[in-house]
């Protein structure tokens, strides 16, 4: 006879504040991960290589703090829990760090040496430490969700809303951050009589700081949950002992290991804001028509992103998890093909309604995508966990979630510096980026846009093979280790009711 297994899970109330959270967190992320990279290059121009060493630099340094903030979390034992105590007092040291990247000054070739060598330093060493902190609040904040239920279906639910909330988070950044900083710097010379370049630097400086403020506030909400899975044993783990975990759970290395071959799906978002800015920003010679094309191409990738999170869940409880991730990860390299494809053949007229409403197609396609992928994962990981904790009687929240903060992150970076050799290869970087603003500036409307000025042609080139040929070899590539994936959706059914008759002292459903 069956004897059925009940589970503790979220209230309504606490999945509210959650995603609040994660929101906020979002709005944070997205304004270091899309608007940091353009302002570093578009706005103190730093040179493209430069930038792609300072994110080479924290990656390295993310494959070793990312772990051990994960095995500090594993080893946190408090009165609220082992995820929580960090969602409280995070988000105000995020919210620091977080601005003082923005502070620094202009890189010119008219500057002295010492000066350009400390613009870049400080670039660096403010993004890492942005990096660290923000750590130590994304671990908690996804490590959470596999401590917040016992249900199988309540935490895929919650994981997939979660990335919907994530994406609104990104997509208020993304359509927000050029146009009203732009905005407030034209106000700020106006007023201040500041030069152009100082204008446009203090307009992202009081508006980013401004979004992460109101990130910060909404972060907090997250704290406001409770953990209901009881955690299986007191051991603690060494920094060492969770890197053999992590290595040896082979499926969460096949997830890891296909994070990392995907991530140039986000120089989709990264690159967008340049393309977006220069080529269909300037359509009209005046450099203000962003928020226009913003609003077709990158509304359609978001409705992509957050109609694809939202099927997700619903389809990997009808469909093996593995068989639908290959699939979208298949099907999302025609998208990004394509947009490449239909700059080959007019590459100076993609505003065109014909052709703007293919590349609109594709956004939306590639957006599904990536919105896909990255649910998929999500809840992978958390089936990781139930995985290894049934395997070994440890439950690795803390270090597996500390893949998917590092997947992130270095998807970021990998981003960063393919846009950085393929910037520098062409030529877009430093005074060069400088020249392109002035020139769009000072033209009067008609008789100069970026999209059909000759001289910018490797400029565009660059940017269209940035956003199209790396995502589709990622995706492609991201296949190869998951074709093996060993956790059907029976098995983890199996082991979720198993686990759940251990920590409720009851037996678990026969077969």
């Amino acid at each position: 006879m069956k004897q059925k297994v009940l589970s503790n899970t979220y209230t309504k109330p606490e999945r509210a504040m959650y995603l609040t959270g994660l929101l906020g967190q979002n709005i944070i992320y997205n304004v270091i991960a899309t608007g940091m990279a353009y302002y570093f290059q578009s706005v103190i121009f730093l040179p493209a290589m430069a930038i792609s060493v300072i994110m080479a630099v924290a990656r390295i340094w993310d494959a070793i703090n990312d772990p051990m903030m994960g095995t500090i979390v594993d080893k946190t034992r408090t009165k609220w829990g082992k995820c929580r105590p960090y969602l409280f007092f995070v988000p105000p040291v995020v919210l620091v760090t977080t601005i003082l990247t923005f502070v620094n000054r202009q890189y010119s070739a008219a500057n002295p040496g010492w000066m350009n060598a400390l613009i870049i330093g400080w670039a660096g060493v403010s993004y890492i430490l942005w990096g660290m902190t923000y750590t130590a609040g994304d671990i908690p904040i996804w490590g959470i969700t596999s401590l917040m239920t016992e249900n199988e279906k309540d935490r895929s639910s919650i994981l997939g809303l979660a990335r919907i909330c994530g994406g609104v988070g990104g997509g208020i950044v993304m359509l927000t951050v050029i146009s009203v900083s732009q905005n407030l710097g034209n106000t700020f010379k106006d007023k201040f009589g500041l030069s152009h370049n100082d204008a446009m630097q203090w307009g992202f400086i009081v508006f980013c700081s401004a979004l992460t403020v109101i990130g910060c506030l909404l972060f907090e909400c997250a704290a406001f949950t409770k953990e209901r899975v009881k955690q299986p044993s007191e051991e603690k783990k060494s920094f060492k002992d969770n890197i053999r975990i992590m290595w040896n759970c082979k499926p969460f290395r096949r997830v890891l290991i296909a994070g990392v071959i995907r991530s140039p799906m986000n120089i989709l978002s990264i690159v967008a804001m340049t393309l977006l800015s220069y080529y269909y920003g300037d359509i009209n010679g005046n450099g203000q028509d962003y928020m226009k094309y913003m609003l077709i191409l990158g509304g359609s990738m978001f409705l992509g992103m957050f109609g694809a999170m939202g099927v997700i869940p619903a389809l990997c409880e009808r469909m093996e998890k593995r068989k639908v991730h290959n699939v979208c990860c298949l099907v999302a390299t025609i998208p990004f093909v394509g947009m490449f494809v239909l700059y080959l053949i007019d590459g100076t007229n993609l505003m065109a309604t014909h052709w703007l409403a293919l590349m609109a197609i594709m956004f939306l396609v590639g957006g599904a995508a990536i919105g896909a992928s990255q649910v998929i994962q999500s809840i992978m990981i958390a089936d990781c966990v139930d995985y290894d904790e049934y395997r070994t009687g440890y439950r690795p929240d803390g270090v597996f979630f500390s893949g998917q903060s590092f997947i992130v992150k270095l998807g970021a970076g990998i981003s960063s510096i393919i846009q950085g050799i393929v910037f520098a290869a062409v030529g877009f970087s430093g005074d060069a980026v400088n020249a392109v603003n002035n020139a769009i500036s000072a033209s009067p409307a008609n008789d100069f846009m970026f999209a059909t000025a000759p001289e910018f042609e490797k400029y565009r080139f660059g940017m269209f093979f940035l956003v199209s040929i790396p995502p589709a070899v990622g995706f492609a590539l991201s296949v190869i280790p998951m074709l093996k994936y060993e956790i059907s959706n029976k098995e983890q059914s199996r082991i979720l009711a198993a686990l759940n008759a251990r920590r409720n002292g009851t037996q678990p459903e026969a077969e």
